[in-house]
């Protein structure tokens, strides 16, 4: 920020996004869902109180000054650390004496005698259920695991940024009297729940309780992680062993929920699997649900859902999670060996951002109201389209498809079940949302997608600085600060394993040029995954664009160039829609209760915005809004104009133009379209690749064989850059909800089939055609 005084005397702030402190303040709510919680914990100054190294430890955190303080202040600055909350005491009197408890209790020992052994076999039952969910805090091991956290991330990172107004937004919420708070985390590596908790204990937020995935733990970490605030789903609510446990299990689990949030002990759940982002996950979705049981059945009054966002240079750990699902358990000196791995490599900086609290009961309140709402599957609305028998009047209201797992079905019904599914994903958006942009991601999508052949650093450099402004004119927000080069030269430092650097003296500049590896291409893929969410709106036109200029290829002349060439709107947004059945919300990072319509509407009005099309008026007709007299015009010229959401036109039919619209440049913005399409290209070929996998395997199969089988034939491509987890189940998802596939229940599991329809490959070609018109070569 640099201040310019005028001839007046006022001085005019300009604003430097490499230096300027003013940043567009992200994780707002949302203001459909919860339109109270807008204005709460939120004030214009907090964007402007700029940022804080939360690894960085002086003397002055500490009540000490001197040379030895400075010396060990680290120490003593985490001894000083308050825990304003802890688990109850008498925790296992109480979950004996609940009546959820007492009463399954009650219905197991139906027709055995109640003595005093009875009795104490019971209670042994609930104590041994509770010791593999939690364990009392260890605040000596607490002490000394954070003070050897704080080196080791001192070590991995350069910084851990926070934002002191997010900060603020939170620490007000936790004044508000009876209502606990739960932070709902993205999940980008095996770091995050110590990196969180670390964070949350150092600013005052008290010791949080972390959901933890016990499968991959070995008992010795499992116990250490419990002392440190871990907790764990009971083995046999994951694995119901006996019927006549089954009930047990989850009653003390719900029971013990209810009382973390009666102590007020901050709850942090992640909403996502490392090797599977942008999916809600199965333990999630059964946390989620045990909290909003703790709120309908009046544990509590309210709870306050705070979403969270973490972003790094490199993510720790990297693309080897992507292989980590069925490994053997995850054991002590396993960690410390990747601790010490980790530590010989600069991993650049992090950064978490807190969203905007909002309420839970107002979520639920909005959204039960919400489902009365009979809408359109799916499957009615794409596979006419994509089959060639639909009647050429789309219809934009799509019903999401939720498939609640198991887990979550006790104690709540249907409804419910859909509540919990929307309340996940949206948390999930919402989490994506306010996540930073790192420089490393920023690198990496311009040498994937604009310059993969090559490029010169001077070149690189005003990209950068491009792609940098496009992202906070679209307020989303960058986890750096710095001189353009300097950026620019760290992102290349971190990538110099899979780039080769040409230093060209008689130019005076440096070629470079992305190693053409499938190493390499996957790793540029695996950083710029969170450009996408920032453009996925331009993206999804851009695609639709490209769909609609392949349709018109065949009937142009070779003459004819892009930007002569007249869009219609409702072509445009038919395209839109389409490709908006396809993908699922939350793999674009879209918010789930956006209706579509609108959301196509948005989409061709941000492509005005960015300066990808301009309206086009026909030569023959006049502009809707000019009211200028014309020729024989027998009345006035608004009397013909239909001001209704009606779509019909029959009675302005030849008064009022369809909306048109021509290709252009935007300034200063070449390869723009290009660029858009191309981001939203890995998904696609995921997709087109999955139809091509239709005729592989004998049907039908368990799910869990689909999608290593899916894997593994995505591997073996030449050239594909990212055969992850997560576009295989979008793909999975997406093929569920449109008829492609089938799931049928039976004794052993679910199964899948191929639907009918789709077993013959001329029906398969028309749906692989129908997802390569959006995919750019």
């Amino acid at each position: 920020m640099k201040n310019w005084a005028c001839d007046s005397g006022q001085k005019l702030e300009i604003f430097i996004p490499f230096l300027g402190k003013c940043r567009p303040f992200s994780g707002r709510c949302c203001q459909t869902c919860t339109p109270k919680s807008w204005d709460g914990f939120y004030h214009k100054h907090l964007s402007s109180l700029g940022f804080h190294n939360a690894i960085r430890v002086t003397e002055e955190d500490t009540r000490y000054r001197g040379w030895l303080v400075r010396r060990v202040c680290g120490f003593l600055a985490v001894w000083n650390w308050k825990v304003p909350a802890d688990t109850p005491g008498d925790l296992p009197a109480r979950i004996c004496r609940s009546k959820r408890v007492r009463d399954v209790v009650a219905g197991r020992s139906r027709g055995s005698r109640g003595d005093s052994k009875s009795h104490q076999r019971w209670k042994e039952k609930i104590l041994e259920i509770l010791a593999e969910i939690q364990a009392p805090l260890s605040l000596l091991t607490l002490r000394l695991c954070n003070w050897f956290l704080l080196k080791l991330l001192n070590r991995l990172f350069l910084s851990v940024q926070l934002h002191r107004g997010q900060l603020e937004m939170v620490l007000r919420a936790t004044r508000t009297p009876n209502v606990p708070l739960v932070f709902l985390s993205t999940h980008k590596s095996q770091l995050d729940g110590l990196l969180l908790s670390f964070l949350l204990f150092s600013q005052g937020l008290g010791v949080p309780r972390v959901t933890v995935d016990g499968q991959g733990c070995s008992p010795r970490l499992r116990a250490l992680l419990a002392r440190l605030g871990g907790i764990f789903l009971p083995w046999r609510t994951e694995q119901m062993s006996s019927d006549q446990d089954e009930g047990l299990p989850g009653a003390v689990l719900a029971t013990y929920v209810e009382e973390v949030l009666k102590s007020r002990q901050p709850l942090l759940i992640f909403l996502e699997e490392p090797s599977v982002t942008l999916c809600l996950s199965a333990p999630a979705r059964q946390w989620l649900a045990l909290v909003y049981r703790a709120m309908r059945d009046g544990a509590v009054p309210d709870v306050l859902l705070v979403p969270v966002g973490i972003a790094y240079d490199v993510v720790p750990g990297g693309l080897q999670q992507e292989g980590a699902q069925g490994a053997q358990p995850l054991g002590l000196g396993a960690c410390l060996w990747a601790a010490c791995r980790a530590a010989c490599r600069n991993l650049g900086c992090a950064r978490v951002d807190f969203a905007q609290p909002f309420s839970l009961q107002e979520f639920v309140a909005k959204n039960l109201s919400r489902q009365s709402c009979r809408e359109k599957l799916l499957e009615e609305l794409l596979l006419p389209t994509i089959l060639g028998t639909c009647s050429g009047q789309l219809d934009a209201k799509k019903a999401e498809i939720w498939s609640p797992s198991p887990a979550t079905a006790a104690g709540l019904g249907p409804e419910e079940e859909i509540l919990v599914a929307q309340l996940g994903v949206h948390s999930l958006s919402d989490s994506v949302a306010c996540s930073a942009v790192m420089a490393v991601g920023i690198t990496s999508a311009l040498l994937l997608h604009k310059h993969r052949e090559g490029v010169f650093l001077s070149r690189l450099m005003l990209d950068f600085a491009w792609l940098l402004e496009e992202i906070l004119l679209r307020q989303r927000d960058v986890g750096f600060s710095g001189q353009l080069r300097a950026l620019v030269q760290h992102s290349l430092t971190l990538l110099a394993a899979r780039l080769t650097l040409y230093h060209l003296s008689p130019v005076g500049d440096v070629l470079v040029v992305p190693k053409a590896s499938v190493g390499a291409l996957r790793e540029l893929s695996h950083h710029s995954t969170a450009i996408l969410p920032v453009f996925a709106s331009e993206a999804v036109g851009a695609c639709a664009i490209h769909a609609l200029l392949m349709e018109m290829l065949p009937f142009l002349g070779m003459t004819v160039g892009p930007s002569t060439i007249v869009l219609s709107q409702d072509e445009l947004c038919r395209k839109t829609l389409e490709l908006l059945w396809l993908l699922p919300p939350n793999l674009l990072g879209l918010q789930p209760c956006q209706p579509l319509d609108c959301l196509s509407q948005d989409i061709v009005d941000k492509l005005l915005l960015c300066g990808l099309l301009e309206a086009e008026e026909p030569e023959s007709e006049r502009w809707v809004c000019d009211l200028a007299p014309q020729p024989c015009c027998p009345q006035q010229p608004w009397a013909g104009m239909d001001f209704t959401d009606s779509d019909s036109d029959s009675d302005s039919q030849g008064k009022v133009p369809k909306r048109c619209f021509k290709l252009r440049e935007p300034q200063g913005s070449p390869g723009f379209l290009l660029f858009l399409c191309r981001l939203l290209s890995p998904v696609l070929r995921t997709y087109a690749r999955a139809v091509a996998f239709l005729d592989r395997p004998s049907w039908p199969q368990p799910e869990t064989a689909y999608v290593e089988a899916l894997l593994q034939f995505l591997s073996e491509e030449d050239g594909f850059e990212h055969p992850n987890s997560s576009l295989a189940l979008s793909s999975l998802q997406t093929f569920k909800e449109i008829g492609v596939l089938e799931e049928v229940r039976t004794p052993t599991g679910p199964l899948l089939h191929l639907a009918e329809s789709f077993r013959s490959s001329a029906s398969r070609g028309k749906l692989e055609a129908f997802i390569q018109q959006f995919t750019m070569p």
